[in-house]
């Protein structure tokens, strides 16, 4: 896989102690379950300490969306991770949370319900894992950054400097999920929401590669019934504070 990447990172408005954090590159490592709140609460916490963000889901997702597209079953190892290997990837921090594949501008496209259902078949194959892992790993080291996603203080980043991993019911993370989808937290299409995330939970959970579970010494939070901007602060209270893996 050739990739590129355009994450920006500065120094405004920042206190002398995340300064010190930016210097010494400081990796942040944020895991969690579908609809856990990991995005919000990841994008959140690199704008209060202006780091850079990363959510490696978009990527397993462009990798879906590239398999749809080209008429490829997204559950064929050979054929996707020929498409991964040798996809171009070009992924943004910025609010669109962008990603470009083979010169293919992504967006709202990666939320599609048809992408929903392949990304966990994609996420599954290990040649796949492989390709983004390398090119995640590339994107970290060129400086401070949050990292969100199911595997990355266990996988992707095991020398993270703070390791989280969020939980929530997967009824509340359903509440949550036809909220976002349907703009209220109840109605005819909340079952099968319920339904889809304990399917997804289950694929990620039992897959032999880097299954979704958390690092044996990540920080885990319990989520329910609490806003992001109330996770927001608890995260960068424990940053601050030192408490790193």
């Amino acid at each position: 896989m050739t990739a590129s990447t355009r994450l920006g990172v500065g120094t405004r408005g920042l206190s002398s102690r995340a300064l010190i954090h930016v210097s010494t590159r400081r990796k942040i490592a944020i895991d969690g379950p579908v609809a856990s709140g990991k995005t919000s609460v990841g994008r959140g916490v690199s704008r209060r300490l202006d780091y850079r963000f990363l959510d490696t889901g978009l990527m397993y997702r462009a990798v879906a969306w590239l398999a749809l597209e080209r008429g490829v079953d997204p559950g064929d190892e050979e054929s996707t991770s020929r498409l991964a290997e040798g996809a171009s990837m070009s992924v943004s921090d910025s609010e669109d949370m962008g990603v470009i594949v083979d010169g293919v501008q992504l967006g709202a496209q990666l939320r599609e319900a048809p992408v929903d259902r392949a990304v966990s078949l994609v996420a599954r194959i290990s040649r796949v894992r492989s390709a983004l892992v390398r090119l995640q790993r590339d994107i970290a080291r060129e400086g401070a950054i949050v990292v969100v996603g199911r595997d990355i203080g266990t996988v992707v980043l095991p020398d993270a400097d703070v390791k989280l991993y969020l939980e929530a019911s997967a009824e509340e993370r359903a509440r949550r999920r036809h909220l976002e989808v349907h703009g209220s937290e109840a109605g005819p299409g909340y079952e099968s929401v319920l339904r889809d995330l304990e399917r997804r939970d289950a694929l990620d959970s039992g897959r032999v590669d880097s299954p979704l579970m958390p690092a044996s010494n990540a920080i885990v939070l319990q989520t329910y019934g609490l806003t992001v901007d109330g996770v927001v602060d608890e995260v960068v209270r424990i940053v601050e504070a030192g408490q790193w893996a």
